[in-house]
């Protein structure tokens, strides 16, 4: 086993060998491992041979489902009378699993490598799908793709939970198309952590010509007439636009929207009419902007869906303050009438990661006023993550059960008390409007017997996360002999220190000795280790952050909780042709636990 230094003088762990050497028929010792710790070949020294293991692997659901369908119906067994004979046909009635099991990876786009200093919506993104194709894997999932907050730039605490952020687009695609010259392009600068000022700095007058040439040039006029009907059909899209320009005009970019001159700040007809007449340009270029992001997304949607992987996007239950969300529905939140300040604000008490709680500060919900307008608001957000992604995780899931008021003035989280939420009532609403919601509830945390009857009585998967096993003995629900098959399996999300950052810092004593006997590993390949036991989980879907791929320690961490100023930063250097050991690796994992595409696992060999 050998150490040494990968992206950014990151730790990287390695030394196994490959599971190449699982091909079918041929004999493995128990000596050797192939690449995951000790963890899948663990046993009392007989030979294991590919062949025995393929024993043990299930029928893939589909073909059950084809034997199921020839010539036997349900009803002539229910209608069937006590003592009845059955016919022959009887045997082919097998059971259909409801959905077939899965993996793939959690990597936020900004995190792709690139030449501008910010992952973008382009050729690396498709590369990745290519690459999580050949892994096996068919689940890319994200977190907020909105554009963060201008400060601390949290993708969960955004500026318009509809619009996308515009330093996703791709420059590269623009010039193939004619909208950008190549000689106009942005400096190439080194892969590092983003740099969101110097990168918005750098892009944003790239993106400006392109709308001036997509908006002027009649080169254009069918591009534009798209852009048009893009307009039409997303009518939030005007208010996404006001917000945006007033953020950033000189004497109001310094302030929250509840700064700003009284009549524009309460919305009042004239003084919006006044906006849209006097800055006409600026607002037409935002919304040609996000059509570029719009028509960008959604190609690489489709090219992932191409491939059969399922986009599996993050939805913030909260907005942020200073968003245009807030600012267009002041009705909706827990702000101050005359003065629009937040009265009311979302966080969590003391937990895990705080010992003051999470103070998150985003003005929560008048439900009430949600309910009575038959959750409207509710179903054009949920209508328009339906459009960019292929299912949603819903951040802080407990809130529609339960959630945690604290007054607007608090300086912590510490002071604040439980309120009952809307529960099955707003997805009701929901369903009705838009047929079944595909949601993912993120239930973490402080989960009440009320949390998981909504989860329930919706049909949502919850999570697991293996990192939060090891500290309370065997009845953990993050442990994976507890686990249920309609829930998302992690090693880790998003939120946690990578696998090895962890297992080399905050874990205990007692948290590597339990592990090191649960998995029967020494622990030195750690990601892997838990990356395997994901894999292995009876959840239907199996997650890994792309840092426990690469086995990065915790220079590599997306986010601190509690912690404001730091995150969000980390990208990956590697290129995809150097990670084809990996996509192997994951390949055979994917294959021996069941959860390759369809297509891919009738051609799986051991």
């Amino acid at each position: 086993m050998a150490m040494r230094t990968g992206l950014h003088g990151r730790t990287r762990i390695d030394g196994c060998a490959a599971p190449g050497a699982l091909q079918a028929g041929r004999t493995i010792k128990m000596g050797a491992r192939p690449c995951f710790g000790s963890v899948p070949l663990v046993g009392s020294g007989r030979p294991i041979t590919a062949r025995r293991v393929a024993a043990d692997v299930a029928a893939p659901a589909a073909e059950k489902a084809k034997a199921a369908a020839k010539g036997f119906k349900p009803e002539q067994y229910n209608n069937a009378k006590l003592g009845a004979e059955l016919p022959k046909e009887y045997e082919n009635y097998l059971p259909n699993s409801e959905k077939p099991r899965r993996a793939g990876v959690i990597l936020h786009p900004t995190s792709l490598p690139g030449p501008y200093g910010i992952g973008e919506l382009g050729s690396e993104a498709r590369k990745f799908v290519d690459w999580l194709e050949s892994a096996g894997l068919t689940c890319w999932q994200m977190l907020p793709i909105c554009p963060p907050d201008p400060m601390f730039w949290s993708p969960y605490s955004g500026t318009d939970a509809n619009t996308g952020f515009p330093m996703l687009i791709s420059v590269d695609d623009l010039v193939a198309e004619g909208l950008v010259d190549a000689k106009d392009k942005p400096p190439t600068v080194p892969i590092a952590d983003v740099d969101y000022p110097a990168v918005v700095a750098a892009k944003d007058p790239v993106l400006g010509f392109a709308a001036a040439r997509l908006l002027n040039d009649k080169k254009f006029a069918d591009l534009k007439k798209e852009m048009e009907a893009f307009r039409k059909n997303n009518p939030w899209i005007e208010d996404s636009a006001m917000f945006e320009v007033a953020r950033n005009l000189e004497g109001l970019n310094m302030c929250a929207w509840w700064d700003w001159p009284v009549d524009f700040r309460k919305r009042k007809p004239a003084a919006l009419a006044e906006f849209q007449k006097e800055h006409k340009d600026a607002i037409d270029t935002y919304v040609a902007i996000q059509f570029f992001f719009d028509r960008q997304w959604k190609a690489l949607k489709k090219y992932a869906n191409s491939k059969s992987i399922d986009i599996i996007g993050d939805m913030p239950i909260y907005v942020g303050g200073h968003s245009a969300d807030v600012w267009a529905n002041q009705d909706l939140f827990e702000v101050d009438e005359a003065t629009g300040v937040p009265t009311l604000v979302s966080g969590v008490p003391p937990d895990a990661f705080s010992e003051t709680g999470q103070l998150w500060g985003s003005p929560l919900y008048k439900w009430d006023k949600h309910k009575a307008e038959g959750y409207k608001w509710w179903c054009q957000r949920m209508s328009r993550a339906l459009e960019l992604y292929d299912e949603t995780r819903i951040d802080h899931f407990r809130g529609f059960a339960g959630y945690w008021q604290v007054a607007g003035d608090a300086e912590t989280a510490m002071d604040g008390k439980w309120i009952k939420g809307p529960g099955t009532d707003l997805f009701e609403a929901l369903n009705k409007k838009l047929g079944k919601v595909p949601i993912l509830a993120e239930d973490l945390g402080v989960i009440t017997q009320d949390v998981n009857e909504l989860r329930q009585a919706i049909g949502a998967p919850g999570m697991v996360v293996l990192q939060f096993g090891w500290g309370s003995g065997p009845n953990n629900v993050h442990l994976p002999h507890n686990h249920y098959k309609n829930s998302f399996c992690y090693a880790g999300t998003h939120d946690n220190e990578t696998a090895v950052g962890w297992y080399h810092g905050s874990a205990g004593p007692a948290d590597k000795e339990y592990i090191q006997k649960y998995f029967s590993t020494n622990g030195q390949d750690i990601a892997w280790v838990f990356i395997t036991a994901c894999m292995k989980s009876v959840a239907d879907t199996s997650i890994f952050l792309m840092q426990d791929v690469l086995r990065l320690d915790n220079s590599a961490r997306m986010n601190s909780p509690g912690k404001a100023a730091g995150n969000w930063g980390w990208r990956m250097s590697n290129s995809w042709e150097g990670l084809q050991n990996e996509a192997q690796n994951l390949r055979w994992l994917a294959g021996i636990s069941n959860r390759l595409p369809a297509k891919a696992a009738k051609d799986f060999k051991m």
